[in-house]
Parts: C-alpha cells; sequence; structure tokens
C-alpha cells in the first residue's frame, strides 16, 4: 500500500475538453473537503470537479464522485485507478472544462482514467509516494530472570522485529511489531515456550 507525501498533477487534452486531475495526500474528510474546496474556488470556471478517495490501512472507506458526469463515468474509474495503484489517504480530482464535444460514455470513461493514470505515474517519477506496511504491534511480559525467552521466540519470526525492552511492576517488558499473518502461530510458539504464557496484541 502506498499513499501521496505531496501533490502531483496531469494535464490531458481530449477533443477539446481538458483534463486536469491532481492526486493529493488527505487523510480524513476534513482534509478532503478543504482541498475540494480551495479547487473549486480556484478553478470556479471548471465544468466539472469529479473526485475519487480512499481511506485507511487497511483501507477502510471510500468514496467517488461523478459531480454532474453520467453515472459511473468519471468518479468510479477514477477509484479504480487508486485501487489498481494500491493508493490510499488520498484525493484526486479532475477537473474538466468542457470543449464543445461530447465524448461518449467510453470516451469519458477513458479520459478520466487516463488522467489520472497520468497524475500517479507523475508522482512515481517525483518519489512522491510512500511506501506503508501494515504491522501489528504486541507486548510480552516476562519475570526479570525470564527476559531471554521472548527474544529466542521472535528470533524465530524473520517478519517480527523487537522495538524495545522495559521494566515495570518487576517484569521485563518487550514489544515488537511484525507483520500479519502469523499471530496465532506465534502466540501459540510464546505459549509452548513460556507454559501458559499470552502475547498482548493491540487491537
Amino acid at each position: 500500500m502506498r499513499r501521496p507525501t505531496a501533490p502531483s498533477h496531469f494535464k490531458l487534452r481530449e477533443k477539446a475538453s481538458v483534463f486536469l486531475t491532481e492526486l493529493h495526500p488527505a487523510a480524513d474528510a476534513a482534509a478532503r473537503t478543504s482541498i475540494l474546496a480551495a479547487l473549486r474556488k480556484r478553478d470556479f470556471d471548471a465544468t466539472h470537479h469529479c473526485s475519487a478517495w480512499r481511506e485507511g490501512l487497511p483501507v477502510a472507506a471510500w468514496g467517488a464522485d461523478d459531480d454532474g458526469e453520467p453515472g459511473g463515468t468519471a468518479g468510479a474509474p477514477m477509484l479504480r485507478v487508486l485501487e489498481g495503484a494500491e493508493l490510499t489517504d488520498c484525493l484526486a480530482v479532475c477537473l474538466r472544462w468542457f470543449g464543445g464535444t461530447k465524448l461518449g460514455t467510453g470516451g469519458l470513461v477513458r479520459a478520466y482514467t487516463e488522467s489520472l493514470q497520468g497524475a500517479v505515474a507523475e508522482a512515481e517519477a517525483a518519489g512522491l509516494l510512500e511506501v506503508l506496511r501494515l504491522v501489528r504491534r504486541g507486548e510480552i511480559r516476562v519475570r526479570p530472570e525470564l527476559a531471554h525467552l521472548p527474544y529466542a521466540v521472535l528470533g524465530a519470526f524473520p517478519e517480527a522485529i523487537i522495538d524495545g525492552q522495559r521494566h515495570a511492576d518487576l517484569e521485563t517488558v518487550i514489544t515488537f511489531t511484525m507483520a500479519p499473518g502469523r499471530e496465532a502461530e506465534l502466540s501459540h510458539a510464546w505459549r509452548e515456550r513460556s507454559r501458559g504464557g499470552e502475547i498482548a496484541w493491540e487491537p
């Protein structure tokens, strides 16, 4: 999964219509509202301000808006581009200035798709896409004399990265992160090695 770190843009001309697509970092609804408002004010003369967005890691919310274009010809194809590029926490806005020639349903889908693909390519070329990795955080508590055990168990899981160790309430606390997928296996390994110990996973 990736997210933009700064805006990128791409302009496309199709049968006298101009499509200007901008890809912006936007982690929540407030950011999206602010960006859309600014673009509507800046480019008030654009015929349409179509958009698509995705939010969260893993992606928990998404949306699209045709802004007056025929249903499914603008926002939906833009959203598919974001999905295909594995982008999140972003807002894509495509401004169209109608040039007098109708493009038809297929032409609109193609234009909005290619325009956003161009903005994504510009972001990639400029190094403006940050790679995100989904991780689970875990915590193991043991008596100080057994502090070596968590390291032995975690060492058998290459994806587990130990973040730190601290002492609290006569216990040693080891915190770590790991890519999701093997939590149950690690919990079982720790339970057996520690004779009943449990790993506290963050939700």
